[in-house]
């Protein structure tokens, strides 16, 4: 029995004094009720040793002598149930074993191993689960029981079948890992773990807490034990190699042996004997077999025969790997069985990289199982999505070694936001590079001038930059999401902003330089992505390099990773782009807010930057900005200009629990400040006071002003207004870009391509007529819709036609190649 030895313990006898009960003082009414009394109490330490009569006195000693039962002390027994007093088993539990065997107490098996129970035990025969019933029976005839009932707790459960388990003491071979612990802790400090919690946490704990590993299992398939015991003196003998069990085998089992028809696996081997050198008895195998991780951690040396086969494996740089990567449950499996093995055999690492990957959930973050349902089926998204689709996924979705979701939606999302992106991307370049005949092999060498171009090389040469980094350091993670984010600004900026120079350009240099950025960029992503989607990569070298350059390697997979030209960085251009993307967002915010059409101009821009230096860079790529936003100029501010397009108000859950009594007071002070002034303050990072009261950022909230001409977003410290004042001549102008608009989705309706010139004919509003008329308004609609002519007139009968509505307007349209 085991015992808390520093609680406090109690002897007690019945009400009607015929019984005694000894129990831990915390648990006495509960278990015994009212009226028992107190005869004497000991703390748990003092009854290490006791002897006592247990419920069934079958164990024996060697000599045939009853066992003499004890009471010892364990810090694992609880006082929130039971008695306080735990039965001990060594032989069914791991805490029960390691507590008797630190007294020297003896293990006695009373299941044997197909979990029956031993004769002369009430159920003996049966099933030891079945038995419960029995025991109790025979306990309550004996009067020993003073209650019986039904606990629930937790209990291991075979997966396959659902029967309960029982723990089993055996007898095993074991490696004694304990005698190397700190060399292998020592040594795990050489390997570069990703992520780098892992090497003092998850795995650093299991090698601090090392226990002897047990190497061998009771199965019938694995790689039997190389050790023969005699059967005469128990002599033990281990074999290195087969030449040196060839040459002890017996004779009459050496044929097993053989070269022709070798099989070293059970029941071959187990035919093979062997002389005993001691006694010159015959010595059979140990009949275990190797526990399967062992062979994992030995397969760096198993698989070239080390040491007969490949002598150079420490010499020729194969050994230690590079890099493996695993799940996490592998830092006690294959993780723990590659180190220890190589620590014992070489005193150093079997790998100096480590990628520790964290669970695959289902879509809602639960864990799959097949009794739930919940397993997500991968060849159902990888028919749906493509491999890449799924690597891609789970490449950036979360960092090594943290779980992640998983289904096809959530892959469907991926596909969506990158993959269709670069896609479309390159489909726009293939599509134009062939109408305009591009050949990628008559590379201009002059500098692009334009900045758009430099900016896009200068991006590139970063994110290869960044995503060498990335990788070196074993972090794909990053390293896709920095891949992503260029995609998304590639196919956002500098394809939308490009496009023009594309297909309407007239300067065959400009022209040019556009190509031959964007398939740098294209060919470039092509091979950052080849070790995280090899599919997409491939696609898209072969059709970009290996079908017009026969010199190049023939695949994406043989060329070279690419290298970052620290010269083509230009950190300050890409500061100043990244202010115009910000400029941008937020203009196209506050023309949302305004309910103004992107495709009306406008007159003006307001922008307040937070320092000078950033409107400079701002004016230098003005352009950018006025024709992203659709206005006819942009104009810098300062924060005292600003303030007077914002309004404030006080931050009621701030001001009224910290002014309380004096809120009255604030507010008609507030009312009769100038607000402007207030505003003002707050921009420049200051207090403002008003009357009695000092203001901080806190106090006042600060918003853009909804009333007059101007809609503005302040975010961050910047402000960026626009005036939505229409003039008839602006109202003209969005007019004929709606118009642009519409005749365009027509052309996509109509089948047309898109160098495919037209003839409109129109008939319907005047105002609308006239915007396809001479004049500057006409010319804009002709040219951007490769009109070569348009005249007023009903739409001809084989005129693709459509009537169409601007601004409450209507105008029949039909149109047809030229």
């Amino acid at each position: 029995l085991a015992v808390a030895p520093d609680e406090e313990y109690a002897l007690l006898r019945s009400p009607d004094g015929t019984e005694r009960a000894l129990l831990v003082r915390a648990r006495i009414k509960d278990v015994l009720g009212e009226g028992w009394t107190e005869e004497a109490a000991f703390k748990g330490s003092e009854l290490q040793g006791l002897r006592y009569s247990p419920p069934f006195a079958n164990a024996t000693q060697d000599d045939g002598s009853p066992f003499p039962h004890r009471v010892l002390p364990a810090d694992y027994v609880g006082v929130d149930d039971g008695t306080g007093i735990v039965h001990t088993a060594p032989a069914y539990g791991a805490e029960d074993y390691e507590l008797c065997r630190s007294f020297g107490l003896p293990t006695h098996h009373t299941v044997d191993m197909t979990g029956v129970l031993a004769e002369g035990y009430p159920g003996g025969g049966t099933f030891v689960k079945d038995a419960d019933a029995l025991i109790t029976a025979d306990l309550e005839r004996r009067g020993l029981l003073l209650s019986s009932g039904t606990m629930t707790h937790t209990y291991p459960f075979c997966w396959r079948c659902d029967t309960p388990l029982l723990y089993y003491a055996k007898p095993s071979w074991y490696i004694r890992t304990t005698a190397h612990k700190d060399d292998m802790v020592a040594i795990n400090r050489e390997i570069n773990w990703y992520p780098g919690h892992f090497q003092e946490g998850r795995f650093g704990e299991w090698l601090r807490n090392n226990v002897d590993w047990a190497i061998s299992r009771e199965r019938y398939w694995g790689t039997p034990i190389p050790i023969w015991r005699c059967e005469r003196c128990g002599k033990d003998e281990c074999f290195g190699d087969l030449d040196a069990l060839r040459e002890r085998a017996n004779l009459e089992t050496r044929g097993v042996l053989e070269p022709d028809g070798l099989d070293l696996h059970r029941p071959y081997i187990d035919e093979v004997t062997v002389h005993c050198r001691q006694c010159g008895g015959t010595a059979r195998r140990t009949p275990e077999v190797l526990d399967c991780w062992f062979d994992s951690g030995a397969m760096p040396y198993a698989q070239f025969h080390f040491p007969k086969g490949s002598p150079a494996l420490f010499d020729d740089g194969r050994f230690p790997a590079d890099y493996i990567c695993e799940g996490v449950d592998q830092t006690r499996g294959w993780f723990y069985s590659l180190h220890a093995l190589s620590v014992l055999l070489r005193s150093q690492p079997s790998y100096r990289n480590v990628i520790c990957l964290g669970l695959i959930l289902d879509g809602q973050g639960e864990k799959m199982s097949k009794t739930k349902g919940n397993i997500v089926e991968p060849w159902a998204v990888i028919n749906a999505h493509g491999a890449d689709a799924v690597r891609w996924y789970l490449f950036t979705a979360a960092p090594p070694g943290n779980s992640r979701r998983f289904s096809q939606d959530l892959v469907e999302e991926s596909v969506r936001r990158f993959l269709l992106t670069l896609w479309n991307t390159y489909s726009f370049f293939v599509t134009y590079a062939r109408l305009d005949e591009f050949d990628p092999m008559a590379r201009a060498a002059a500098e692009p001038s334009a900045e758009l171009d430099r900016w896009a090389l200068s991006e590139m040469n970063q994110l290869i930059a960044d995503v060498t980094e990335e990788m070196d350091g074993y972090n794909p993670t990053d390293a896709g999401r920095k891949i992503e984010a260029f995609v998304e600004e590639l196919s956002t900026w500098y394809v939308r902003r490009s496009r023009r120079r594309f297909w309407k350009s007239e300067n065959d240099a400009d022209k040019r330089s556009a190509y031959e950025t964007l398939y740098t960029c294209l060919v470039t992503l092509s091979k950052l992505l080849a070790p995280l989607t090899p599919f997409v990569a491939e696609e898209m070298y072969q059709n970009l390099v290996a079908s017009v350059d026969n010199t190049a390697p023939d695949s994406v997979h043989l060329a070279s990773f690419p290298e970052a030209d620290p010269a083509r960085i230009d950190r300050e251009l890409a500061e100043a782009v990244q202010l115009v993307m910000r400029v941008v967002s937020m203009g196209r915010a506050a023309r949302s807010k305004s309910r103004v059409k992107v495709r009306q101009p406008l007159s003006e821009t307001l922008v307040m930057t937070k320092t000078a230096g950033e409107a400079a860079a701002l004016e230098s790529l003005v352009d950018q900005v006025r024709e992203e936003l659709n206005v006819k100029a942009v104009r810098a501010i300062d924060a005292a200009e600003t303030a007077g397009l914002l309004q404030v108000r006080l931050n009621g859950s701030v001001v009224g629990p910290k002014y309380t009594d004096r809120l009255p007071e604030l507010q008609r002070a507030f009312a009769e400040a100038d607000k402007a002034a207030i505003a003002g303050r707050m921009l420049a990072g200051e207090t403002a006071t008003v009357g009695a009261f000092e203001l901080t950022a806190e106090d006042v909230e600060v918003a853009p002003a909804t009333d007059g001409n101007v809609a503005g977003v302040l975010e961050g410290g910047y402000y960026v207004g626009i005036d939505t004042t229409l003039t008839p001549e602006l109202r003209q102008e969005g007019l004929a870009r709606e118009l642009v608009h519409n005749i365009q989705n027509m052309r996509r309706s109509a089948g047309l391509d898109i160098s495919d010139r037209i003839v409109i004919t129109h008939d319907g509003d005047a105002e609308l007529q006239a915007l396809l008329g001479d004049g500057p308004l006409g010319d804009y609609v002709r040219g951007e819709t490769l009109a070569v002519e348009a005249s007023a007139g009903e739409p001809g009968a084989g005129d693709y036609s459509e009537t169409l509505k601007v601004e409450g307007m209507e105008l029949t349209v039909g149109l047809r190649r030229a």
